[in-house]
């Protein structure tokens, strides 16, 4: 299964400065919950307790899947799609 994932906000920083990761899933359903145990094994490259707390993204990550936020959609629980698009962006900045 083909989809996009992005990092905005800072969130890139976490996922080698790179802001768009086109990626092939394997054969199967595809949970969010499921998708950010893989981006947490296979894309965050330095402190992922800035992207994760327990098993969700820590308070301050919006999560948009095509353009809704994920909350409306069920949010760990929504079953993701063929060309999906799911956004992170990070609403914490220091200062």
């Amino acid at each position: 299964m083909k989809v996009m994932l992005e990092f905005r906000g800072g969130a890139e920083l976490l996922v080698n400065n790179v802001a768009q990761h086109p990626v092939n899933l394997e054969a199967g359903k595809w949970t969010v919950a499921k998708l950010l145990k893989w981006i947490c094994d296979n894309l965050i490259t330095e402190r992922p307790e800035l992207f994760f707390q327990e098993d969700s993204v820590r308070p301050g990550i919006l999560v948009l899947i095509n353009d809704a936020d994920w909350e409306l959609l069920g949010q760990q629980d929504y079953e993701l799609q063929e060309n999906d698009n799911v956004l992170f962006i990070s609403t914490l900045h220091g200062g």
